[in-house]
């Protein structure tokens, strides 16, 4: 039956057949850029380039490359190099064009479907990767050099510009890809050095016999190269993430199996933190929600510890097991498995969902944690030791929480009494506001929306959770009026279902002090309260540094830079010059107009013109509530950063690096980075 087309009045309310739009090749992507590469934003952005280099990375488990080459170019172009096979370039029979025009322009277009001969095991899976970079890039050049030529195309925003063609000849192998993303559809096109460089150096780590090279040729940064090779693998990278702790075997465990064309491999030590670290990847893709090889993982683990501790009679027969929770205190652990057909959840990868891989990594770590723990018994020794201790502190923990997080008071019956809550009972539109001292709680207080702000003030600072157990947090008030104001609970606890505002701002002083409180409950909130940070609800709020005053005009700067901008915009020059009439208006001498002459007149009207008043904010406790409200709290003016996580293991290292036990890392890091600290108050 055909769909009867509505006219006049009833024609916008129309759906046919007609309303069905459907996109042609690259346009899907284009049109919905986030369900490929997750985000417009940064994350989005660098996104691109992993999918590149993704494609070097299958050719290098594959065996047939060994070196990956990624470099920054100017005018916001990036290329990327492999000496793979490099892409086919012959016709291709189903689309009738270049193979490689094929994989640019084709979604789901690869050599990793079917048994065509083109990868055992790749991370890109879907076949979308390097053509999702084309219809994301205002210009693509692609340079293939195979079959002793050097083969060419260029691409528009997905569109090829001419057919592919030789330009020379070539006695290596190996494909380049260069890029420019395009600024119509991401909202930052600034590549971040660091972003790269670190998850390059994660990818050498996980591919044995692989060298990665970067190197920034960008004209306004210092040209920069980096070159990594790892031997050990993710022994290496193991080490690495425990460079900062004191390591319980000093032997790392390593297993490297294959079974049933899955290859399993797993690192691990432990160490005197009491966080978890474990890394899953999947054919070299970090899979951050986990998946069938995490759990295959946990279970061995629970399982292959306790079995050795009752077999050596650590356990008693009427005590209870180890937990999950006990054995993965202070473990820093890697999982790689490489597989033929892994089942991703989406193109981000975040999850694999192989039913299988959970037995096989149960199977094959299972096996080899036990024949080392036989080995190795001083290690073994050790890691008991540091489980039966996590199994005290849980006990212990879990007494306190009991005695504190009573049922009723995460319902609201018994909030802190220096909470002032908001009367919206509507979590998804109530924000609450952790203020530094009574002074700030007190402004704060009077400046809010009482509907939908609530105020909790912290007095001074907060336990560094980053070396105390939970028993011992819960016994610091501060932190347990935190945790019973959010109703939520805590760690593996925690429940988003039930938190009381969806919103929690972190309001501190724009001082040191106040980066260190920061600081310190930032800490409390990714070790315990992790959800609120993958989940987004986590916010610090930006109070400004400077009022500036002219007249009855005021505007309020965040830094030195917008501080003098305004200045420069009404008048005076830049702080510091002497030409500048920057000034306080307290003490100023003035003629009275009955004496005054007419160039007097003039000279101290034009003076007045440009004068400006400065205030300095110390601490939130100098701004008045209506201050706080209009420039910190209101809605429609304030200006708040949302906290993120996209690295797990680089946001792991930093806080066991600025906030552990061990001073000579901290300290290297604070006269590696002291010159770049700005409005630095002594």
């Amino acid at each position: 039956m055909a769909d009867k087309k509505a006219t006049g009045k009833n024609a916008e309310n129309y759906y046919g057949a007609e309303s069905i739009t459907v996109l042609e090749g690259l346009e899907p992507v284009r049109k919905r850029p986030g369900m490929y590469i997750g985000s417009t934003s940064a994350t989005g952005l660098h996104h691109l380039i992993w999918e590149v280099v993704d494609n070097g990375i299958d050719e290098a488990m594959a065996g047939h490359a060994n070196l990956i080459r990624v470099t920054l170019l100017d005018n916001g172009m990036v290329e990327v190099y492999d000496n793979g096979r490099g892409i086919p370039v012959g016709m291709h029979k189903v689309t009738k064009v270049s193979a490689l025009e094929t994989v640019l322009t084709k979604l789901h277009a690869g050599g990793k479907f079917g048994d065509g001969g083109g990868y055992k095991v790749s991370g890109g899976l879907h076949g979308v990767g390097v053509s999702v970079v084309n219809a994301l890039s205002e210009y693509l050049k692609a340079e293939v050099h195979r079959e002793g030529k050097i083969w060419m195309q260029e691409y528009e925003r997905g569109k090829p510009l001419k057919k592919v063609k030789p330009i020379g000849n070539s006695k290596k192998t190996g494909t380049i890809i260069t890029f420019k993303p395009d600024s119509q559809i991401l909202e930052e096109t600034e590549f971040n050095w660091g972003t790269i460089l670190d998850r390059l150096r994660q990818q050498a780590y996980l591919t044995k016999g692989i060298t990665i090279e970067i190197a920034d040729q960008r004209k306004n940064h210092r040209p920069k190269n980096y070159k990594f090779y790892f031997e050990g693998g993710i022994k290496a990278y193991i080490k690495s993430l425990n460079r900062n702790n004191q390591v319980k075997n000093e032997t790392i465990f390593y297993i490297d199996k294959e079974v049933n064309d899955t290859r399993v491999e797993v690192a691990l030590q432990y160490n005197d933190a009491f966080n978890e670290t474990v890394l899953a990847f999947a054919n070299n893709i970090i899979n951050a929600e986990g998946g069938t090889h995490v759990i295959g993982f946990r279970t061995a683990l629970t399982r292959t510890l306790n079995s050795y501790a009752r077999g050596q009679n650590l356990i008693k027969e009427k005590d209870e097991n180890l937990t999950g929770e006990d054995v993965r205190e202070g473990l820093t652990a890697i999982i790689s498995v490489k597989l033929t057909n892994p089942q991703f959840e989406g193109q981000t990868k975040g999850k694999l969902g192989n039913a299988d891989v959970k037995t096989y990594v149960e199977q094959i770590f299972g096996d080899a944690l036990a024949t080392f723990l036989q080995e190795n018994p001083r290690e073994a020794e050790a890691i008991i030791a540091k489980c039966f201790l996590s199994a005290q502190a849980r006990i212990a923990a879990r007494t306190a929480r009991a005695s504190i997080l009573r049922k009723g008071a995460l319902e609201g019956m018994t909030l802190p009494g220096k909470l002032a809550d908001c009367s919206s009972r509507k979590p998804e539109e109530s924000e609450l506001y952790i203020v530094e001292g009574d002074s700030a709680g007190g402004s704060a207080k009077q400046g809010r929306n009482r509907k939908f702000q609530a105020i909790l003030p912290l007095r001074g600072k907060i336990l560094n959770v980053e070396r105390a157990r939970l028993d011992k947090m819960l016994a610091n008030n501060e932190i347990k009026n935190l945790v019973i104001a959010l109703g939520a609970n805590i760690d593996e606890q925690f429940d988003l279902g039930k938190l009381r505002y969806h919103r929690i701002i972190i309001m501190t002083d724009a001082d040191v002090d106040g980066a260190h409180i920061r600081t310190l409950l930032l800490t409390l909130f990714y070790r315990h309260f992790n959800a609120l940070v993958t989940n987004g609800n986590l916010y610090i709020a930006q109070p400004p540094l400077y009022q500036v005053k002219k007249g009855t005009t005021i505007k309020y700067a965040y830094d030195e830079e917008e501080k003098n901008k305004i200045i420069k915009e009404w008048g005076g020059a830049s702080a510091g010059s002497a030409q500048a009439e920057v000034v306080e208006t307290e003490g100023e001498e003035e003629i009275s107009e009955e004496n005054q002459t007419e160039e007097e007149a003039e000279a101290i009207k034009t003076k007045a013109a440009v004068r400006i008043n400065i205030q300095r904010y110390k601490g939130l406790g100098e701004m008045n509530p209506q201050q706080l409200w209009d420039t910190t709290m209101n809605p429609e003016t304030r200006m708040m950063r949302q906290v993120n996580v996209d690295d797990a293991a680089i946001a792991n290292e930093t806080f066991e690096m600025l906030m552990g036990s061990d001073v000579a890392p901290r300290k290297h890091f604070i006269q590696t980075h002291a010159k770049k600290v700005k409005n630095l108050d002594i």
